[in-house]
């Protein structure tokens, strides 16, 4: 991005050189990004909770102090309203727990404060965070920049659609089955998915702890428009909090690997079928990669088919379980519809079998490490289709077998642990609209920094999606 552009275009590295150095103030880029809001927002609805008031005050107080200058000093970031922020709202987007209010900071939040970032607003979610689609009866349907034809994603989708439409340059999101990479395929994001421990997350507001297949699987992130911010920014989120008892403090980078890191193509439909639009997305990210170095071979995954399989029923299990009482007793007739239509396509695991499954799931996630040894990367559709439209998962079982059962390679990573990454190598010009299509990067565990070095090669070649969004939305 050229420094003649608004400072709202700015990456989250530009900004924080530039405030770091002077150049800018915290207070100027704050009100960069508020102005933004105000101009795209109230057709998106991707921030539902407002804290421009909060967000000066903090940005005053970083211009007016004389500490040193963390990572992210003066960069504009949202939060996730199912995350604790304190004296916020955790609804969660269900209209009975909007009077939950948070007595402190979840770590991740924490941990960007700490780094110098400034909260500017809060994000839309579904419904308990569980679809793949952003909507629900407390605060409406968010809509993804590219169009009304597509839907902005989910959980995470509210930050999708405001890091992509300029809204702040960081989005923070979490990601239990795709909750990350969904939005971001959506709307033309970039995302790592970190690996089981990674980012130290809990709620201080929650009254119980999570089951134990939801704490292996859900991790906390951030939605960028580069891969290059990811470098920036995801050392700041990993920092150790000692709330979290199973966080892992690694530092961000690990050791080298020997050259040249062997990149596995993996192409599996699962009998769903791969639109040409999605090849053609895997086709262009594996040419950038070989073509900055990387060795890229097309190979089979090893119990790719079984291993999301396995995931979801297991999922679905501990959800029907531990959750599906309270999403009857507050969710809405559609997100029960919804469920319902999960429950039948994929069996959920009960009593002693699934009990059975969460020691399984160490022969899966074995196996894929094993596989990871010789493939360090690994090159996957995320989608097997281009995304779909707004409310898709809502429209019985089909539309719910689109949005679930077409992300298998999505929720493999999370099942097994692994971290995942997600960039746009494509843009459709489909009849309904242009969009992007995603890739997906998963790696070796404790290795989000190799997956983010493989986007970064990525968009030497590929330029970020947003300026042609820019240019859509400018029209």
């Amino acid at each position: 991005m050229t420094q003649s552009a608004p400072v709202w275009q700015w990456t989250a590295s530009e900004i924080a050189e530039a405030t770091r150095t002077g150049k800018l103030s915290a207070s100027e880029v704050t009100e960069a990004a508020i102005a933004r809001l105000d101009a795209v927002n109230p057709d998106l609805n991707a921030v539902v909770e407002d804290l421009r008031a909060d967000a000066r005050v903090q940005a005053a107080d970083l211009d007016a102090s004389d500490r040193p200058k963390g990572p992210l000093h003066g960069v504009p970031v949202t939060i996730k309203i199912n995350v604790d922020q304190t004296g916020q709202s955790t609804s969660n987007g269900v209209p009975a727990f909007k009077g939950i209010i948070a007595p402190d900071d979840a770590p991740v939040v924490r941990n960007l404060k700490q780094a110098g970032a400034i909260i500017i607003g809060r994000t839309n979610t579904p419904e308990f965070s569980f679809r793949a689609d952003t909507d629900n009866p407390l605060y409406g349907r968010t809509f993804n920049p590219w169009g009304r034809h597509l839907s902005a994603g989910g959980s995470s989708g509210g930050a999708g659609s405001a890091v992509m439409a300029g809204i702040g340059a960081l989005g923070h999101g979490n990601d239990i089955g795709g909750s990350l990479r969904f939005p971001a395929s959506a709307n033309g994001a970039v995302t790592v998915k970190p690996g089981l421990s990674r980012v130290p997350a809990w709620n201080p507001s929650q009254r119980a702890e999570r089951g134990l297949l939801t704490q292996l699987m859900s991790v906390q992130g951030l939605i960028t428009r580069t891969a290059t911010d990811l470098h920036l920014s995801m050392p700041s989120l990993i920092a150790p909090d000692a709330r979290d008892p199973f966080h892992a403090p690694l530092p961000w980078r690990g050791a080298d690997v020997d050259g040249p890191i062997r990149v596995a193509v993996c192409r599996g439909d699962f009998g769903f079928g791969m639109h040409p639009d999605v090849a053609k997305a895997i086709d262009n990210a594996a040419s950038a990669l070989s073509n900055t170095g990387y060795a890229v071979e097309e190979v089979d995954a090893p119990l790719a088919r079984e291993t999301g399989d396995v995931g979801y029923r297991a999922l679905l299990g501990e959800v029907k379980a531990m959750l599906h009482e309270d999403m009857c007793k507050y969710g809405s007739e559609t997100l029960q519809a919804i469920f319902d239509a999960y429950f039948e396509d994929f069996p959920p695991y009960e009593g002693k079998e699934l009990l059975t499954i969460f020691g399984q799931r160490s022969h899966y996630a074995r196996q894929w490490s094993l596989f990871l040894e010789e493939y360090p990367l690994v090159l996957t559709p995320f989608l097997l289709k281009p995304f779909f439209a707004a409310g898709r998962d809502a429209e019985g079982q089909e539309g719910a077998r689109d949005a679930l059962g077409g992300s298998h390679w999505s929720f493999i990573m999370n099942f097994t642990g692994l971290p995942a990454g997600n960039i746009p190598t494509h843009i459709a010009p489909l009849e309904t609209g242009a969009q992007p299509i995603g890739v997906q990067i998963a790696g070796r565990r404790w290795r989000e920094d190799l997956i983010v070095d493989a986007m970064v090669a990525i968009e030497s070649a590929i330029p970020p999606t947003c300026t042609t969004l820019w240019e859509k939305m400018a029209r």
